[in-house]
């Protein structure tokens, strides 16, 4: 059962749909693995009741018995733990939150369910989702599959140990800076930033003012995230900015990639320092595009640098929803955390007027690149997933790293709203996984996902998993 764990969501629910697998016996499975390897992973840092899971995957077998199964009938779930599941604790890894029960699921958690899914129990994050490292006060610090003595990124760091590592073959994450991609960078997995607005938040205890987080799939291959966004797009209500359903299946359009796309090349948007083996690894990767019959042009220069604009809008909404608890409990909080919250009060109308004007920049050579050409690709993350202790890297070789570091690449999607996936291209010389990025215009999260499917078939990668 540990090589089933590891295969992809989409050959999972193909087994469970023609009885050659039972929910009852993945289950037990995935218990198992919990059990086996989540002391040294650290991905799941809640699980439900054994016995209710295990009834839960009685009641999809009998489903299916019956022929009623549901597109993810008896497939667990793990649920990042910056999101709502309903009757499980929603702790953002924060100790002030420690007792905070969730009374819903969030919208996509609802979908999720209402597809099948049997939520296992909630997966670990940093504190708020500040950091690219996951770790927490809570529960300690998770760790890549691949190498336990580095980190398997954040925010949706529980998430992607939880994919690479073999333990679930669906989970939830979300990503405000980089917080899908840079974890399934550095676990090797396929994550997907869609389109703002194209799966609904929520809901949430404020108006979502913050408009460039999203949630979106994380999973071991391109065609499960296509899976994933069939069953939880499409506008609700409760989220002011959720778009319209798209009118398409995202599986389906899947292999209908254009010819001679127009792609631009971006080996470092005109500001990132890049580790030099991630660099040579994701320029031998790019002519792929070239081979599959599209053309692949260098761009040089990019967009206003966003890492100072991006920290600093972050951490001053944060202080808003924090507010209460300060001072008094201010010592319940990570050290680092709290302090860099704080630096919320340097917001001023002056930077904020700099800020939108950066922004209006940023949104400006992105049309112009748009206009030239049909996608836009470039490293993911500069540099190999740093100690899961961490810290993040303040230069690369020597060289300085700009204030967005390890979302240098990430970031500016987050700002522009544009889709933008990743997926494993190689290997460092560590031995570690490098990912490309891939960048669509607005709401054309079909032709992200159709490229990243044409270049997996190229180079066929999710057959390889850590097995710790």
């Amino acid at each position: 059962m540990s090589d089933v764990l590891r295969r992809p969501l989409t050959e999972i629910t193909a087994l469970l749909a023609r009885k050659e697998l039972s929910p009852v016996e993945l289950m037990q499975a995935t218990l198992d693995r919990i059990d086996a390897v989540n002391d040294r992973l650290v991905a799941f840092v809640a699980l439900r009741d054994r016995d209710a899971l295990l009834g839960e995957a009685r009641a999809a077998e009998a489903r299916i018995q019956r022929g009623e199964a549901r597109p993810l009938e008896g497939v667990p779930l793990g649920v990042k733990d910056l999101e709502d599941a309903a009757g499980l604790v929603t702790t953002h890894g924060s100790l002030p939150f420690k007792d905070n029960l969730a009374e819903r699921d969030s919208i996509q958690v609802e979908r999720l369910r209402a597809a099948g899914a049997i939520v296992v129990g909630k997966t670990n994050a940093p504190e708020f989702g500040a950091t690219a490292i996951t770790k927490n006060l809570l529960f300690g610090e998770s760790r890549n599959p691949w190498n336990l003595e580095r980190s398997p990124g954040g925010s949706s760091g529980g998430s992607s140990a939880a994919i690479a590592g073999g333990v679930v073959p669906l989970v939830t994450a979300s990503d405000g800076g980089g917080s899908i991609r840079i974890p399934a960078t550095f676990t090797g997995c396929f994550g997907h930033k869609p389109s703002y607005g194209r799966i609904p938040h929520g809901p949430e205890e404020l108006w979502p003012m913050d408009d460039t987080a999203v949630v979106g799939p994380l999973t071991r291959t391109v065609e499960d995230a296509a899976l994933h966004l069939d069953l939880v797009v499409g506008a609700h209500p409760l989220d002011p900015n959720s778009l319209p359903h798209p009118g398409l299946s995202y599986r389906e359009t899947l292999r209908r990639l254009p010819a001679g796309l127009r792609i631009g090349f971006s080996p470092d948007l005109g500001y990132a320092v890049v580790q030099s083996d991630v660099a040579d690894v994701v320029g031998e990767a790019v002519p792929t595009f070239e081979t599959l019959g599209h053309h692949v042009e260098l761009v040089r220069g990019g967009p206003p640098e966003p890492g100072r604009d991006w920290g600093l809008m972050g951490v001053f909404q944060l202080l808003g929803r924090l507010a209460e608890f300060l001072p008094e409990r201010e010592h319940e909080f990570g050290r680092g955390f709290i302090s860099n919250v704080k630096l919320g009060t340097q917001m001023t109308p002056e930077r904020f007027a700099a800020y939108r004007q950066r922004r209006e920049a940023l949104n400006r050579w992105c049309a112009e690149i748009f206009e030239r050409y049909d996608l836009l690709v470039t490293p993911t993350v500069p540099y190999d997933p740093p100690n899961a202790k961490g810290p993040l890297l303040a230069e690369v070789e020597g060289r300085p790293q700009p204030d967005a570091n390890v979302g240098s690449f990430t970031m500016p999607f987050n700002q522009s709203w544009h889709p933008a996936a990743t997926l494993r291209c190689g290997f460092s010389k560590a031995g570690l996984p490098v990912g490309l990025q891939i960048v669509a215009p607005r709401h054309r999260d079909d032709l992200v996902l159709q490229a990243a499917w044409a270049f997996e078939q190229a180079r066929p990668w999710a057959h390889h998993w850590p097995t710790l």
